[in-house]
């Protein structure tokens, strides 16, 4: 599940920075831009989560969506939940500072590309068709 792969990421993230503490990108203040990324991430992962409740559909990538989300977050990024996961992950890292906290989002971003988006993306046109083509032509993956 992609949560488990944020949250293993998560936990690498805040370890490594104590333990690996590989040199320093970014200071005070700037660092506090990391927690409007965090809270932006926060935010978004609760919306959609709200969407997929209210749509009555799985957020679990190997199983049937019962329905095809348009609205809210979904406007403009097809998969606002591995973006707000991914936002997440680089607010903790511009938080760190440090260079090894900037991999993790890139690995979170690589991850979700090879395994679970192009399964996503198969069953939607599988299941809603010309719907969903038009729909990708119109909003980017991420943002």
């Amino acid at each position: 599940m992609p949560t488990n792969y944020f949250l293993a990421l998560m936990a690498l993230s805040i370890i490594s920075h104590f333990f690996i503490p590989l040199g320093k990108l970014l200071y005070y203040p700037v660092t506090y831009a990391g927690y409007l990324l965090l809270i932006t991430g926060i935010t978004l992962n609760l919306w959609t989560d709200r969407l997929f409740k209210e749509n009555e559909t799985t957020v679990k990538p190997h199983l049937e969506p019962a329905a095809f989300i348009t609205s809210g977050p979904f406007r403009v990024s097809r998969h606002p939940m591995y973006l707000g996961m991914a936002l997440v992950l680089l607010g903790v890292a511009v938080i760190h500072g440090t260079i090894i906290s900037f991999l993790y989002p890139v690995i979170f971003v690589m991850l979700m590309e090879a395994l679970f988006i192009p399964v996503e993306e198969t069953n939607l046109t599988r299941l809603f068709g010309k719907d969903y083509l038009d729909y990708q032509k119109k909003v980017r993956k991420w943002a």
